[in-house]
């Protein structure tokens, strides 16, 4: 009988249900979701070319822009063409292999996205507080390499959870309600114990995230120390306004990011639905608005998106 029970590994299949309850509605629910990915995928790939064409922006807060956006079009490109064939196609399933692959890059480019974000705070904290040593601290090669580091701690902190799921036997049931293969959806999905699952994925959050929050928060708390010790108000403004896209990009990214990382443990009180459509809202919303935020914010960006936008 337990050979009825469990799969193996080459030979699972999964089924991705998409979201659950709402499947009548499903080719309704791909119109806003394929327009705000076609329009992540545009302004993440103009901010890239704009920096990457104009030397004058070679300078280390639009290289971490590109990281950010490099980042954006990677997680929303993980799990949107998938949700899209499941939309659109009914074409649901996935094999365990493509399940894992899938949850590796998708979390890979999550724990990116706070790397750049931290950076981004460290990259604010040098401009405001050390402005006559910020060309020497923060050079393109030194921001580079906080990049290189960033990308090989998320791929080594986010290896594990593929490899421990890889090794788990699975039941009969291969039903994952959901549109992409999130880490827990997949490890409830398993016969075994899954308590090291649960806890590395718990790890990943509080000590990674959490570290990244910590250093960002310690940042700020020193640039506010040294704005409010310059005298002008005029100045005091002109400080903050430097700060503001990237903590409005904060505030869309870590409360969406921690609801739904958290809910799928604790939160068994919510509708699934709605907890599916905003974990995709989170890859897809922040993607479509990062580049319209620092394009809103940042003058100097902003003038070079509208040279080649307004050629005629």
């Amino acid at each position: 009988m337990a050979a009825f029970n469990h799969t193996s590994f080459d030979s699972s299949t999964f089924i991705l249900m998409g979201i659950p309850g709402l499947e009548a509605a499903h080719v309704w629910i791909s119109i806003p979701f394929s327009t705000f990915y076609i329009i992540g995928l545009l302004g993440n790939f103009t901010v890239l070319f704009v920096v990457g064409n104009e030397q004058t922006l070679h300078k280390p807060m639009y290289l971490l822009l590109c990281m950010l956006a490099l980042t954006d079009i990677g997680t929303s490109t993980s799990i949107m063409p998938k949700a899209l064939c499941i939309f659109w196609f009914n074409l649901k399933s996935i094999t365990l292999g493509g399940c894992l692959t899938q949850m590796f890059f998708l979390h890979v480019g999550s724990m990116m996205h706070s790397a750049v974000l931290m950076t981004m705070a460290f990259d604010r904290y040098v401009a405001i507080c050390n402005p006559l040593r910020y060309a020497t601290i923060l050079t393109n090669a030194r921001i580079a390499k906080l990049g290189l580091v960033g990308l090989i701690r998320a791929f080594l902190f986010v290896l594990p959870l593929p490899l421990l799921l890889s090794r788990q036997p699975f039941c009969a049931n291969h039903i994952i309600p959901h549109t992409y293969c999130d880490h827990m959806a997949v490890a409830k999905m398993s016969c075994g114990d899954i308590t090291v699952n649960r806890m590395y994925g718990l790890v990943l959050v509080f000590v990674i995230i959490g570290l990244d929050l910590t250093l960002i928060a310690l940042s700020y708390g020193l640039i506010i120390r040294a704005v409010l010790r310059i005298p002008s108000k005029k100045a005091h403004q002109k400080a903050l306004n430097t700060c503001t896209a990237h903590i409005c990009v904060m505030l869309m990214s870590y409360p969406t990011f921690l609801f739904s990382t958290l809910t799928h443990r604790f939160g068994q009180g919510i509708a699934p639905h709605v907890h599916i459509i905003l974990a995709n809202l989170y890859f897809l919303l922040l993607p479509t608005l990062n580049p319209i935020i620092y394009g809103v914010k940042t003058k100097e960006l902003r003038e070079k998106v509208g040279k080649y936008t307004c050629r005629r």
